[in-house]
């Protein structure tokens, strides 16, 4: 009697879940937007602004040689800028909802979904999106997105809907002069 084994197609899948898990964790894939024009300008704005260290983890190497794409510890949080408008903020799509959750962090707002192992969070209220992703690991997902409110707030324009008027200046017709 023969037995045949094929231990091989066990031992190869064995090797590639270790393999996944092991340059998985240090390197995830990113894939990196594409904006043009002013959206690109402004995310390469954003990007030389981008603090080196996000919720105390140093700048990782995931997004070297991007553009509009940077990442900090591991499990990775993942930032790309000029990233497409969510789904759930596109009116007439399956999944628009116009009372979806948004979260304000020091004058940012941003939409909260939820990830099967973290959060997404996306800016509302500007002229081109940052998306930016937290794993589970950085519980409360949205303490990352406090080291990065300043620069995004500084780099990225508001919508001119979101945009605080300017304050008239004096025409000189009524300068209101104690001159007189």
């Amino acid at each position: 009697m023969t037995f045949r084994a094929h231990p091989a197609p066990a031992a190869i899948a064995a090797l590639l879940a270790l393999a996944a898990c092991t340059s998985g964790a240090d390197d995830p894939e990113v894939t990196e937007p594409s904006p043009t024009g002013e959206a690109a300008g402004a995310c390469r704005e954003l990007a030389d602004a981008l603090p080196e260290r996000v919720d105390g983890e140093e700048r990782g190497s995931a997004a070297d040689g991007m553009e509009f794409a940077a990442t900090w510890g591991d499990p990775a949080i993942v930032l790309r800028c000029g990233v497409s408008r969510p789904a759930l903020m596109t009116p007439g799509s399956e999944t628009y909802d116009p009372l979806a959750e948004v979260v304000d962090v020091n004058g940012v707002s941003w939409l909260l979904e939820e990830e099967p192992d973290g959060k997404r969070f996306t800016t509302t209220g500007r002229l081109v999106f940052v998306e930016m992703t937290v794993p589970d690991a950085y519980a409360p997902e949205v303490n990352p997105l406090i080291d990065v409110a300043a620069p995004v707030d500084g780099h990225i324009p508001l919508d001119e809907l979101y945009a605080e008027p300017e304050p008239e200046s004096d025409s000189g017709a009524d300068s209101g002069d104690a001159s007189g």
